[in-house]
């Protein structure tokens, strides 16, 4: 009888799973390049910010080459030549950021192989600026204990959340009611960066407010079924399947918009989450009113979170999962905060001042 490696059966069983029937490329319907460029986004399942992103270079692209004196052009038109001229524009004129300029590369790539069906020998030969890893902006714990104080209303819990469980803006603005778990003191993350679940930590401290915001939020659901309005957004066609669904209070949004809005995939208007200004906005009034220094944004908070966890002895590999990053290596980067940080290593000059 044979033995089964069980490490071989997990790998067969998820290369199984993870397999897609997809085709590499398929011919789009929609007429206008631009449709063509949403259509094969949402058929490969592309966030909506990705989708946004692509049209965007899309669009500045066949801008840029009808303003260089060619006239508009389809880019089956458009070569090595064309491409190069544009990227390189955006590095000498623009003056754009590494990574502005490989995410303009990323969309001319996925425009040429995924749109238009064209694997060109050249494609493989434009160049890559270099990916370099900046050293991320960190409050003391003391800073964030300022910061938040200064905050009021739900930006001020907004902001403790995201510091408390190291969540990114869009994940906490897309926390649906039946991802919260205040018996196990969780917080589920459904289609994070990377369309990944994870589960995080619910602060303790944080759960009268949060149940204070959920009480506002039943409020507005009672709202909106009494006016007979559109349920909620639901995503990957569940609202094919559970037609109902986005009317249940389970998928109502923890932190719903006080207006409505048009969905701009389905054109439907519905309630949507917060704006992701908002916070940005009041984060950067309490910092200037508080006298600090530094860079400060939203993602500062869980820059924050990671490198308070592991200077209180955390485990990097478990700041890694509850931060949701695919390699250990993306975490080692808050180990460098706290080379400098924690002292460990003594300054000559110091040295120098003991003696004399």
């Amino acid at each position: 009888m044979f033995e089964i490696n069980p490490v071989e059966l997990h790998t067969v069983c998820m290369n199984r799973f993870n397999r897609s029937d997809k085709p590499d490329w398929v011919p789009p319907r929609s007429a206008r390049l631009l449709d063509q460029v949403r259509e094969r986004v949402r058929y490969l399942h592309y966030s909506l910010q990705t989708e946004k992103v692509y049209v965007y270079w899309a669009k500045a692209f066949v801008l840029w080459a009808a303003r260089s004196g060619g006239g508009f052009r389809h880019p089956r038109e458009m070569g090595q030549a064309d491409v190069e001229g544009f990227l390189t524009m955006l590095a000498t004129e623009k003056q754009v950021s590494p990574s502005t300029h490989r995410q303009a590369l990323n969309a001319l790539l996925f425009l040429y192989r995924q749109v238009l069906g064209m694997e060109l020998p050249w494609l493989q030969h434009i160049g890559h600026p270099p990916e370099r890893k900046r050293i991320p902006v960190v409050l003391t714990g003391q800073e964030v204990q300022y910061v938040l104080g200064l905050k009021t209303g739900i930006e001020a819990m907004m902001a403790a959340l995201l510091y408390g469980s190291g969540l990114r803006l869009r994940e906490a603005l897309g926390l649906r009611v039946k991802d919260v778990d205040f018996d196990r003191h969780a917080v589920v993350v459904r289609s994070g960066k990377g369309d990944k679940d994870r589960v995080v930590m619910l602060p303790k401290s944080l759960v009268p407010r949060l149940q204070a915001q959920l009480a506002h939020a039943r409020a507005v659901w009672e709202q909106d079924r009494a006016s007979g309005r559109s349920g909620v957004f639901l995503p990957h066609a569940l609202e094919r399947k559970y037609p109902r669904a986005g009317e249940s209070w389970a998928w109502f949004w923890v932190f719903p918009s006080h207006k409505l809005s048009v969905d701009p995939q389905t054109g439907v208007e519905r309630r949507h989450h917060l704006y992701e200004d908002r916070l940005n906005r009041a984060l950067k009034q309490a910092v200037m009113r508080a006298g600090i220094a530094k860079h400060v944004s939203v993602h500062t908070l869980r820059h924050s979170f990671a490198t308070h966890l592991l200077q209180a002895g955390t485990d990097i590999r478990t700041v890694q999962e509850l931060l949701g990053h695919s390699d250990v290596s993306t975490t080692m980067i808050y180990t460098h905060v706290l080379k400098v940080a924690a002292g460990g290593t003594a300054s000559p000059l110091d040295a120098l001042a003991l003696s004399a």
